[in-house]
């Protein structure tokens, strides 16, 4: 049995490997020795939203940190420290991880942070580091509080996220095809998350695991990978900039912007707070629904193939 909750901070411990990992990939692309693409702005951007967010931890990250410390003080129970709680504890918070993911791209409050991470046209290891900023203003973090109170101390919980965070590091490429199918079937993988980070409509709103794709395959939000429908990144509305700042705060400046336009009433602006990406009062944008029922009625043969809704099935308001 363990006794502190000093723990190492293992994404800081695993910079040196991201570092020399995206310099590798960028080798081998660059050579032709593996398949993939980098666009310089792009790959800087990308290294500033990261340092961006580390800044952004050690300023903001505590805050969060501290309120769950707080929340400590009235768990149900002591779990203690065992390789037993540290399993159990990465297991739970995957499963939170896989919530928050799929509240991130479903309530536009959340995905105003998240959208940065998902701006890049390329797919490449530098992109897992285009991190958010303003994390802590979505208050994501109280997802969380269910642990706590459960008995795993915020160490435990920030720790193990820790693995979490490297193992989604790796799986940002197109020099990893497919893998075992047995490890395909468990984990999340590069095939799996370059769906999560595709723009067709197929792949909207899929693969939102962390580590674990047994989440996806259990809630009805997996989508395998197609040879015939290549994944296409970015978002469905380009930003067309590599300035770090418009990256960071366009979403939030464009919420705010609807939220608080003239004529509108009161349930509208709360609506552009919190429904989906695309909605609007007067249905002149687009959602993923709306994006997928078009897909099929061009292409009827695909109805209600995964990812896709049936042929009768009506666009979500």
């Amino acid at each position: 049995m363990m006794d502190s909750y000093d723990f190492p901070q293992v994404t800081q411990l695993a910079i040196p490997f991201f570092v020399a990992a995206i310099l590798i990939e960028l080798w081998l692309v660059r050579t032709g020795r593996a398949k993939g693409s980098f666009e310089t702005r792009d790959t800087l951007t990308s290294l500033m939203m990261g340092t961006g967010n580390v800044v952004a931890g050690l300023l903001l990250g505590v805050v969060s940190y501290w309120a769950l410390l707080w929340l400590w003080q009235f768990r149900f129970f002591n779990l203690g420290l065992s390789v037993w709680v540290f399993l159990a504890a990465f297991l739970l918070d995957d499963l939170r991880y896989y919530v928050y993911h799929r509240i991130a791209h479903r309530v536009r409050w959340v995905w105003a942070e998240h959208v940065n991470h998902h701006s890049s046209q390329h797919y490449n290891l530098s992109t897992a580091l285009r991190q958010s900023w303003t994390g802590l203003f979505t208050f994501m973090f109280v997802l969380q509080a269910p642990l706590v109170l459960l008995g795993f101390h915020p160490a435990v919980i920030a720790f193990t996220f820790g693995f979490n965070l490297v193992w989604q590091f790796w799986i940002h490429t197109e020099t990893i095809g497919k893998m075992w199918g047995w490890f395909e079937f468990i984990f999340n993988t590069p095939s799996h998350h370059r769906v999560h980070h595709a723009t067709n409509p197929r792949y909207l709103d899929a693969n939102y695991a962390g580590t674990l794709i047994i989440w996806d395959r259990m809630f009805g939000t997996f989508v395998e990978e197609l040879e015939e429908d290549r994944p296409r990144y970015g978002i469905v509305r380009n930003l067309g900039t590599f300035n770090p700042l418009k990256v960071a705060f366009h979403e939030w400046i464009g919420m705010f912007r609807d939220a608080f336009a003239p004529g509108l009433t009161l349930g509208e602006r709360l609506n552009y707070l919190i429904k989906p990406p695309g909605w609007s009062h007067d249905g002149s944008r687009e959602t993923s629904e709306t994006l997928k029922a078009a897909y099929v009625r061009r292409n009827p043969s695909e109805a209600g193939k995964p990812g896709l809704p049936g042929a009768s099935a009506e666009p979500a308001e």
